[in-house]
């Protein structure tokens, strides 16, 4: 049998997000490190994976930045202080210099350990406040409380730093530990800051669940209860931090989005998508062509297309004459400003089909035509799915209260809420065609921008009808 491809720092600086597996690394301690299993690639700064050591699988941590030493050194002292603390976290293996340059870390291997992150991925569409969704919550914060108890904090908390393994949860990623106050707790606002970077990455209707959150918490921290408004402040400030990093990681390349820039094209798709996507991303128009068509305007196309086994809709944003495609050369296009604001309102938790590519014409840094691509929803619209003479039913009911709370509460605004706008579709309310959605900044500008939304959806149905009254005696109040 071939043994795997001897490399070294330099050259897996050079491989960018897909050096060849499987890969050898030397150690200064004359030891092979033989990597067999990518987990997270971060281009010329780090390399994580699955790997054996000595005969034995372990997790690796390959440092292989300019700044890759000072990492190692915060990731070695970090897990040393968590093992201090008796919080949690799989055994360091080795620490160890490669030779060559560049730094190794390496611990235990959980076998068939799940992130919380994945656990959380599959409850996350439930009530807030369900059981079994806060059953995968407690043991992060409850762990994170002891973190805090012991005068330690971390600071890139996430649901994916958690692991659970054989019953037991494991806080991994010493890289973020911090020691604030060796042997004593955390200061009460300091960990009250640090608590609310966990609770923001949790959809905001779970904003109002603080009160069943915080137990596990303090089980765990032996405190008493933080402050709830001072808390929800914190979440509050989080979350929109979070939100607009988010937003512009969707426009650049990284670990999420994988982005093109040419002087005649510009390309965003979500990385995962990339590779069964390409074919269509280098052609949407012979796609366009071979697909259903929906809509054919002067400014847009629409159509349903078959991809890599998925229905997918894409909507190309056309110039109808010379004045037209002279007035969209100096604005971000439509599907820019469709494409930011279908992930701006998924991270908010508001349902919209799951956007998955942006295409832009270019000369230079003008626009012209642009490809917008996303998953399809089959839902019938709100206008064919509910009757005129007749109250919604109780879960259609339900699910356009909760929208219609959810985007005032977050101060958005559709801009042309017309019922075929708003499609049913697996027990909630998608919402499509974003082009003209804006987040307001002020109340008083979403408290205008929301009395045209709602007479507009109210003129979906005629006005003596029992539909029309019971919407307008249940939306929020304009």
């Amino acid at each position: 049998m071939t043994s795997p491809k001897l490399t070294s720092a330099a050259e897996l600086r050079t491989a960018g997000r897909h050096p060849a597996l499987p890969f050898r690394v030397f150690l200064v301690d004359g030891r092979e490190l033989s990597m067999l299993r990518l987990l997270r690639v971060l281009p010329e700064k780090r390399i994580v994976g699955e790997a054996q050591l000595d005969g034995c699988r372990v997790l690796a941590k390959l440092f292989i930045g300019t700044r890759g030493e000072r990492h190692w050194r915060q990731e070695c002292a970090g897990l040393a202080a968590l093992a201090e603390a008796g919080v949690a976290t799989p055994p360091l293996v080795a620490a160890v210099a490669m030779a060559g340059g560049g730094y190794a870390l390496m611990t235990a291997f959980l076998d068939r350990a799940e992130d919380l992150a994945e656990c959380w991925a599959r409850v996350t569409g439930r009530a807030p406040g369900d059981g079994e969704a806060l059953a995968v919550l407690a043991p992060a914060l409850s762990l994170l409380g002891r973190l805090h108890a012991a005068g330690l904090v971390q600071d890139d908390l996430h649901l994916g730093n958690f692991l659970r393994h054989d019953g037991s949860v494991f806080l991994v990623d010493g890289d973020g530990v911090r020691v604030l106050t060796h042997g004593q707790a955390v200061p009460r606002a300091r960990a009250c800051a640090n608590l609310a970077v966990l609770l923001a990455q949790l959809p905001p209707v779970w904003d109002r669940q603080m009160a069943a959150l915080l137990p596990a918490y303090i089980a765990g921290s032996g405190t008493s209860p933080p402050d709830l408004p001072a808390l929800a402040e914190q979440v509050a400030r989080v979350r929109a931090w979070r939100l607009g990093d988010f937003l512009a990681k969707s426009v650049r390349d990284c670990t999420l989005f994988a982005v093109e820039r040419s002087a005649t094209r510009f390309s965003a798709v979500v990385r995962a998508q990339a590779e069964p996507l390409a074919s269509l991303l280098a052609a949407p128009d012979c796609a366009i062509d071979a697909g259903s068509r929906l809509k054919d305007g002067g400014t847009t196309t629409v159509a349903r297309v078959v991809a890599a086994g998925r229905v997918l809709l894409i909507k190309r944003y056309n110039l109808k004459d010379l004045r037209h495609a002279f007035g969209r050369l100096w604005r971000p296009s439509r599907a820019w400003h469709s494409w930011r604001e279908a992930h701006r309102l998924r991270f908010l938790g508001i349902a919209t089909p799951e956007p998955l590519a942006l295409i832009e014409e270019r000369v230079g840094p003008l626009r012209r035509r642009a490809w917008l691509i996303s998953e399809f929803c089959a839902g019938p619209s709100l206008l064919s799915h509910l009757a005129a003479d007749r109250e919604p039913p109780e879960d259609e009911a339900t699910a356009i209260l909760a929208l219609f709370e959810s985007m005032c509460r977050q101060r958005i605004s559709h801009g042309d809420l017309k019922a075929t706008n708003l499609l049913w579709d697996a027990g909630q309310v998608m919402v499509i065609d974003l082009d003209a959605v804006v987040q307001h900044r002020s109340a008083a500008a979403h408290a205008r921008a929301w009395r045209r939304d709602r007479a507009r959806l109210l003129r979906n149905w005629p006005a003596g009808s029992l539909l029309h009254r019971w919407l307008d005696q249940h939306l929020p109040a304009a």
